[in-house]
């Protein structure tokens, strides 16, 4: 076997941003050789409203990335998101024949959980097993060859609108791009930020994008829960323009650098420069006010996912509490607001598991295209495991059926 190593590409198609991460895949894991990313115009709440403008922004972040890494980028991990993404909870029970469990046995069970009516607007993005049972035994991670007659899968089910999947896929085909497959971002996200610990305890992680949040719950190391919120980072940014009277780029530097989710952290005599429109001299602000036009706007994000979270019946399951990530959660106080609405200790979530040009990618806000490099990556690895599995199982196919002629030959 080759010792070259893959090239693994994750494409974030956000609403503020394009992001590509370019990463090596090793033995120990990926390394991160090139990043590349653009301002993004051509999506609202994280769907593509104007394919050209989408393609151009993908293009020039693919540039970007290739120059940094020195390879050609032909096929991608794209991340999907959405108000239009919905998840749901389901189960599939079967017989297994001969008294033990195999790979195409579990590949029924898990067939039948997903035999569920979906209206024709909406297609399947992930099937997610939280859990196998085998003649009533529960709690079972991977029922491979284990004995029993009766097998059940319990899964979540995410789907998302037609449309927006196939837009996302020609934009990038127009971009010259294969996609690997389409991936949730959130989902994504979690690959990046999340411990074991975390996954195992109980968790919530919520990922401030640009124009969505999205709120996904795990617990047991499997997702239990996942909603999106149409409200992010955007919105927070349009009123910091209005209120301050700033043009957007300078309203979105203005919530990163200096943004404060709780007022009462600021100092009084704090001041800010900020730049006029229309070619007016910069003027001096106190740094209360922005944090008074921040706080608001921020907790009623917070508020709003804590409403989804006791909603959803899930609350009660995390123990570790609650991961913010996303360009956002960079704000001065928000893991401290954060605490006050939940009443559950907060933490930021930095991309993590992964070597290279790491303190390139050291940001929340590069959680999704790192989490979606890492589930490329995985999946290669699981590909390749299959494939060695296949040709073991077809080597020992051929031994014994050599032996049984030789055998037959010699009586």
């Amino acid at each position: 076997m080759s010792s070259k190593p893959e090239i693994v590409v994750g494409l974030d198609i956000g609403t503020t941003k394009i992001c590509a991460v370019v990463g090596e895949t090793t033995p120990d894991g990926v390394d991160v050789v090139g990043i590349g990313m653009n301002p993004s115009t051509g999506l609202r709440k994280g769907v593509v409203v104007n394919i050209e403008q989408t393609v151009q922004s993908i293009k020039k972040a693919l540039e970007e990335a290739e120059l940094m890494a020195g390879c050609e980028i032909r096929s991608v991990y794209a991340g999907i998101a959405g108000s239009h993404i919905m998840g749901f909870n389901s189960h599939g029970v079967i017989a297994v024949k001969g008294g033990e469990v195999t790979q195409r046995d579990v590949e029924r069970a898990l067939d039948a959980a997903k035999a569920v009516a979906i209206p024709l607007d909406r297609e399947l993005i992930h099937i997610l097993p939280q859990e196998y049972i085998v003649d009533d035994q529960g709690g079972i991670e991977d029922p491979l060859g284990m004995a029993g007659v009766r097998l059940e899968v319990k899964v979540h089910i995410v789907t998302g609108a037609v449309s927006s999947a196939q837009n996302i896929v020609r934009s990038c085909h127009r971009a010259g791009l294969d996609v690997s497959s389409i991936v949730l971002e959130s989902l994504a996200s979690s690959d990046a930020v999340l411990t074991e610990e975390e996954r195992e305890i109980g968790v919530a992680l919520v990922d401030i994008g640009g124009g969505t949040t999205d709120l996904s719950v795990f617990s047991n190391d499997s997702i239990k829960h996942i909603s999106v919120l149409a409200l992010g980072g955007a919105n927070l940014t349009n009123d910091i323009a209005f209120g301050l009277r700033t043009p957007m780029r300078s309203a979105e530097k203005i919530k990163i650098e200096k943004g404060c989710a709780i007022a009462d952290m600021v100092q009084t005599n704090e001041t800010i420069e900020v730049q006029s429109v229309g070619g007016r001299v910069p003027r001096t602000v106190s740094r209360r006010v922005l944090a008074d036009i921040c706080e608001p706007r921020i907790e009623e994000i917070l508020n709003l996912v804590d409403q989804e979270l006791v909603k959803s019946g899930f609350k009660e399951l995390v123990g570790a509490g609650v991961v913010l990530t996303g360009g956002s959660s960079l704000i001065e106080g928000i893991a401290e607001l954060g605490e006050q609405v939940f009443n559950l200790p907060v933490r930021v979530g930095y991309p993590q598991s992964i070597g290279g040009l790491k303190d390139v990618v050291d940001n929340p806000k590069f959680s999704t295209a790192v989490g979606l490099l890492l589930h490329g990556a995985d999946s290669k690895k699981n590909s390749l495991r299959l494939r060695i599995a296949s040709g073991e199982k077809r080597m020992f196919q051929r031994i014994l059926s050599w032996m049984r002629r030789w055998f037959a030959d010699v009586t």
